[in-house]
């Protein structure tokens, strides 16, 4: 009498277990493989178990091999080297794009060049047609200028190369520019025009602009640049815009990065990135700061945050604003004068009460404040400003993730203060290397030496620090920048044997966590992505060496073999 009772009993628990062991089975095994997780609870593995775009499970061959299902993707790695996606800790994603599309000076070895490649734009372009093109540093030439000011170039041979063209070439720090006569009449610069607050119009003995406009400076030419562009149509901008981003996702997808962390966009680039995700239009995960001044922030945060859109393709929880410029263009603000430059401490290109506005409004819409730091006194301004906002907030430091964009030279009495603040510093260090020929010459032997990108006293004193390149400053190459970070040496095989103070070096655990969880904790998103940890993200790059234990040339020859985007590979290596 039971058997009719316990066959549909047997029955039901079969299905379920087979319902069960269905729903466990993986979309995608990697097997076989090199497996760095960057989970100190499971360094490392041979397998990872994918479903539904997540991470199932990490471990052995035979245990992930037990997830295996009728419909399962099964991978074989080869015993290839597998990380989490690189995260770029700071770049500019519209500017990339748009550097992958004007002319990009990064490469470039000498004035010579540029100038060549200037006329060759001129000779296509239309009379009035505007030449654009940036990534040109003049510490980094192998060719001395005939004349100079500061190693400045004058704009004579730009001029003639391109008499009815105006021109406009950034420095590739961004802090500084070039222009052509046509462009510095343009914005009516001449002999009598005043240096603004935060900024310098370079200039000869005789008092003549020489072409060189450093920090708020550029404002002016900047702004007839804009009034060009506004003679174009909103339909041609926006493709122009829409270009250079796919471009952008392109170049990052072919370089292992699989989220990138945008320092910087405005309320309608905030906009077309948040529809982009929604319409399942961006393929890596976006991170981004907004920048505007306070008033123009004011009244207008409606709706901010806003976190986690397409399926956590997009998020905006920042704010950015800026205490100073960049070293090489003499704008990093500092405690003590320039070594090379008597008398001259840097420029404050932005209020110590406007950044104070707007750490208040990130304060009260709990966003993070981002605020781009490269000199020791902007960096002590920080500290100070941060310490007191927070304070008079009475909500701790360490639970609202600020952070210090650059972070660059810091006076060690200061290095401790970033963990006892939870002041997060945003570092990249490609600039290290990329600054080396100048650090010393700025700085001084003592200065830079105990201040200068000191990422092993930071990580030392406690403190968070995350990593990445400040493309299109420099080139978006997570290698490069790990070689960097790692070496201390520049990659260019012309200056391999250029080392900056070895002894503030990272390990290569330590460059490989600072280009994943550092950064994922640095945006709030070490939860569900920045290590291979089951219930996070499959975001994955596979490389072709073991950057935990091949050499340090092998390095650099490092070749992203794929990229894959919550368990989707979206880059492979033909």
């Amino acid at each position: 009498m039971r058997k009719p009772i316990l066959l549909p009993l047997f029955l039901a628990l079969l299905f379920s277990a087979c319902k069960q062991a269905q729903q466990q089975s993986a979309d995608t095994i990697l097997f076989n493989g090199n497996i760095y997780t960057v989970d100190e609870a499971h360094p490392t593995a041979e397998a990872i178990a994918i479903k539904d775009g997540l991470i199932l499970q990490v471990g052995s061959n035979s245990d992930i091999e037990k997830l295996k299902g009728d419909k399962t993707e099964v991978i074989d790695l080869q015993g290839q080297f597998a990380m989490p996606g690189f995260i770029e800790g700071h770049g500019h994603f519209s500017s990339m794009g748009y550097s992958l599309i004007d002319l990009n000076f990064l490469k470039s070895k000498n004035w010579n060049e540029i100038v060549a490649a200037v006329a060759e734009a001129a000779k296509k372009a239309k009379p009035g047609e505007w030449i654009f093109g940036g990534g040109w540093h003049q510490e980094k030439w192998d060719e001395a200028l005939e004349k100079h000011v500061q190693g400045y170039p004058y704009h004579d041979h730009l001029s003639e190369v391109a008499p009815n063209n105006p021109v406009l070439l950034e420095h590739a720090s961004g802090h500084a520019l070039i222009a052509n006569k046509a462009a510095m009449d343009a914005a009516g610069i001449s002999k009598e025009s005043p240096d603004p607050t935060g900024g310098h119009i370079v200039r000869d003995p005789s008092g003549e602009a020489i072409g060189v406009f450093e920090e708020n400076a550029m404002d002016a030419i900047y702004k007839v640049h804009q009034d060009y562009l506004a003679t174009l149509s909103p339909e041609a901008q926006l493709e122009r815009w829409k270009n250079g981003v796919e471009l952008a996702q392109q170049e990052c997808l072919r370089q292992g990065v699989t989220s990138f962390q945008d320092a910087a966009s405005s309320f309608t680039e905030i906009e077309r990135y948040k529809k982009m995700a929604e319409a399942g239009q961006l393929r890596l995960r976006l991170w981004a700061m907004v920048r505007h001044t306070s008033k123009e922030l004011e009244g207008h945060l409606d709706g901010y945050p806003i976190i986690n859109v397409g399926d956590r393709h997009f998020t905006c929880r920042a704010i950015k604003t800026a205490f100073d410029g960049a070293l090489g263009s003499y704008g990093a603000w500092l405690l003590a004068p320039y070594n090379d430059k008597p008398g001259f401490d840097g420029q404050n290109t932005v209020s110590v009460e406007e950044v104070k506005a707007i750490a208040k409004l990130a304060f009260d819409k709990k966003m993070q404040l981002c605020v781009h730091t490269i000199g020791d006194r902007a960096n002590r301004e920080l500290l100070n400003l941060m310490e007191e906002i927070t304070k008079a907030g009475g909500k701790p430091l360490n639970d609202l993730r600020w952070r210090s964009e650059h972070a660059q030279h810091i006076d060690p009495a200061d290095i401790p203060r970033f963990a006892q603040l939870g002041v997060i510093a945003a570092m990249q260090g490609i600039h290290c290397t990329s600054d080396a020929p100048f650090v010393v010459k700025r700085l001084g032997e003592e200065r830079a030496r105990l201040g200068a990108y000191p990422w092993q006293s930071l990580l030392k004193a406690g403190a968070i620090v995350g990593n990445g390149t400040d493309v299109p400053v420099e080139d978006v190459s997570p290698i490069e920048c790990f070689y960097a970070s790692v070496t201390r040496k520049r990659h260019q095989s012309s200056n391999t044997g250029l080392e900056l103070f070895p002894e503030q070096k990272m390990t290569r655990a330590q460059a490989i966590k600072s280009y994943t969880l550092s950064n994922a904790y640095a945006a709030f998103e070490d939860d569900w992505k920045g290590s291979l940890t089951p219930g996070k993200v499959a975001d994955i790059v596979v490389l072709s060496n073991d950057l935990l234990k091949c050499s340090d040339e092998a390095v650099l020859k490092t070749k992203v073999i794929w990229t894959m985007v919550g368990g989707e590979v979206l880059y492979k290596a033909e």
